[in-house]
């Protein structure tokens, strides 16, 4: 009999993955973005068939996919090696050299809306306004391109059109937390939520009609629900509410007249469908328990992209609404049983003041285990880790490494007063959150607290730092993944449209100099005494190679152990299989150096 080996942790650095995708008209074409070739590239299956073939080669990630209605042509933004500034390009259904729409070198491109014709892009860009953007509309058949609205005060972009585009919906985007959104008819302009002085916002705009408009909202709430505007009378009326419901995503169906939400409040995303016709909600049964995309054809088929904890992103159909699910793309961990996999258990936990804490706890196996935890403070800040697969993470579950991922204040899918509240205060409540739920887990008996060990990305990257520097002593080793090092320089230096948000959501440099200064990680290099592992994208727009440079010099002259990797053709994050398989694979071998030492 043939006996295979036990796989090794290398499986999981070949673990592929999906960022977007989009359907033909009449759903004889699935195209998506995937690394099949270990670089991001489009791909289709000509449905129902299942066997995928190249449509681009040009190795970059797409920033979003539209299908024309026509059936012509896809849209879709590439940038360059991460540095975020996406051009629009049309890419035909079979293939090959890519069809320059929309392009300016070093500016930003993003995708409103291709009208039900094709011929007309609406798009928001840097082009001509840094700050605040312009947003156009083109012509594809003649080349002609109208400036439709100038962003003015915050970010402005188009978010939706009418069906006869006689009016459009522009959001003014203040912050993470705040945004409002205006209905543009000729040279009227009129807000979709009545007037107020309380901050919420507004997402995920829909026209059912060229008179009703759909929406998103926390107006005079916490959490997002359906809201309408009849744009023929005004008026404003609150449609769906439910409790402990956070509505995230919504689109609309013409087929029967119903809009599909996606609502969670944690760790799990939920899906419902809502009749316009008789106002009756139903549940509809969800293929994962993390939806990262929905489509609904004109047909009535329900497209998913989606994750759980044990299995890559994969797209999911359904031709009845949810009742059976159909795998179209099967990507798992190669050569790994599922059941070798770790599921997350959900934790709460009081933090120093009182307030509830959700956290997942990733325990490793129990014949693999090596008795040590690592902390993983999430990104955003206002994000939030779910139930949803991360090759890193079961990498290193594999590697008996178990992991503990609180959702510390300032995370979404917990209410907007939550979420805020990590909003000019990035570096005291979060960071004792953290460091509660560590002292819980210890209490618990869910960690040791000789072995510990601290690992984040971007704002985790940023936390990993902070802790570091301020609770050393709990920490064995650490790894920061372009996190911002000093708060001051971070301002200074993030992306033009960011710096409206700036003030409410990190601080001002004036006003707040004396929190900024203790919130920033660079003043307490005295107390980083830990081995470090530094990781760095050299064209991350976000977190500038400055911020890790910086942190590495000064512990480097303090002749501290830090170990320093710039990924040169990456921004913030990992868009190359090899970039990838180098981080996590160096990543592991770190934190296996680190225990070995203290072993001896």
């Amino acid at each position: 009999m043939i006996s295979f080996s036990k796989p090794g942790v290398e499986q999981f650095f070949q673990t592929l993955t999906i960022s977007d995708f989009t359907i033909s008209p009449d759903e004889k074409q699935l195209v998506f973005s995937t690394n099949l070739n270990g670089y991001f590239n489009l791909w289709a299956m000509d449905l129902p068939n299942q066997f995928p073939y190249p449509l681009t080669f040009n190795n970059q990630s797409a920033a979003f996919l539209s299908y024309a209605k026509t059936g012509e042509f896809i849209i879709a933004g590439f940038d360059k090696d991460g540095d975020e500034n996406a051009q629009i390009y049309a890419v035909s259904p079979q293939g090959g050299t890519l069809y320059p729409l929309r392009l300016h070198e070093g500016e930003r491109h993003f995708f409103s809306h291709l009208s039900e014709d094709g011929k007309r892009l609406y798009y928001p860009s840097t082009f001509g306004n840094t700050t605040y953007f312009n947003n156009y509309v083109y012509d594809i058949e003649s080349g002609e391109e109208k400036l439709l609205l100038e962003g003015e005060e915050a970010p402005t972009f188009i978010d939706a059109v009418s069906p006869n585009e006689d009016s459009f919906v522009a959001i003014k985007q203040y912050g993470n937390t705040h945004s409002v959104a205006y209905v543009y008819l000729g040279a009227e302009k009129h807000l979709l939520t009545p007037e107020t002085t309380e901050q919420h916002t507004v997402t995920g705009i829909v026209y059912t009609s060229n008179s009703e408009i759909y929406f998103l909202t926390e107006y005079n709430a916490d959490l997002n629900y359906l809201a309408k505007l009849n744009l023929a009378t005004k008026e404003f009326s609150i449609e769906l509410q439910l409790d402990k419901e956070d509505f995230t995503y919504l689109t609309y169906s013409k087929k029967d007249h119903s809009l599909y939400l996606i609502g969670s409040y944690g760790v799990e995303d939920r899906l419902y469908k809502y009749n316009l016709e008789n106002g009756q909600l139903h549940s509809l049964n969800t293929p994962t328990s993390v939806i990262d995309k929905l489509v609904v054809t004109s047909s009535g088929s329900l497209y998913v992209l989606g994750r759980n904890a044990t299995t890559p992103g994969n797209i999911f159909t359904s031709k009845d609404n949810g009742t059976d699910w159909i795998e179209l793309t099967h990507y798992r961990v190669p050569g790994v049983n599922e059941d070798e996999l770790v599921e997350p258990e959900v934790l709460t936990y009081p933090s120093f003041d009182g307030m509830e804490i959700e956290a997942l706890f990733f325990k490793a196996k129990e014949e693999t285990s090596n008795g040590h935890v690592i902390l993983w403070p999430h990104g955003g800040p206002q994000a939030l880790e779910r139930k949803t697969f991360r090759s890193m993470f079961q990498s290193l579950l594999y590697s008996g490494y178990s992991i503990f991922a609180p959702n510390f204040r300032g995370s979404t899918n917990y209410g907007l007063q939550f979420s805020k509240m990590v909003e000019g205060d990035w570096g005291h409540g979060p960071r004792l959150d953290n460091i509660q739920g560590l002292e819980w887990l210890i209490e618990k008996g869910y960690a040791d607290r000789e072995k510990i060990l601290l690992l984040g990305g971007s704002y985790g990257g940023y936390m990993a730092l902070l802790l570091h520097g301020r609770h050393a002593e709990y920490f064995r080793a650490v790894v920061d993944i372009f996190g911002p090092s000093d708060l001051f320089s971070f301002i200074d230096s993030v992306p033009e449209f960011w710096k409206p948000y700036m003030e409410q959501w990190v601080g001002d440099p004036v006003k707040d100099k004396e929190r900024l200064t203790k919130d920033s990680p660079i003043t307490y290099l005295d107390g980083m005494t830990k081995p470090m592992l530094v990781i760095q994208g050299a064209n991350d727009p976000r977190v500038v190679q400055k911020e890790s440079d910086q942190i590495v010099a000064a512990l480097k002259e303090k002749g501290r152990e830090v170990e320093y990797i710039v990924l040169e053709d990456e921004g913030h994050g990992f868009s190359k299989k090899q970039n990838e398989i180098l981080v996590y694979g160096k990543i592991i071998e770190f934190f296996n150096q680190q225990i070995a030492k203290l072993m001896q």
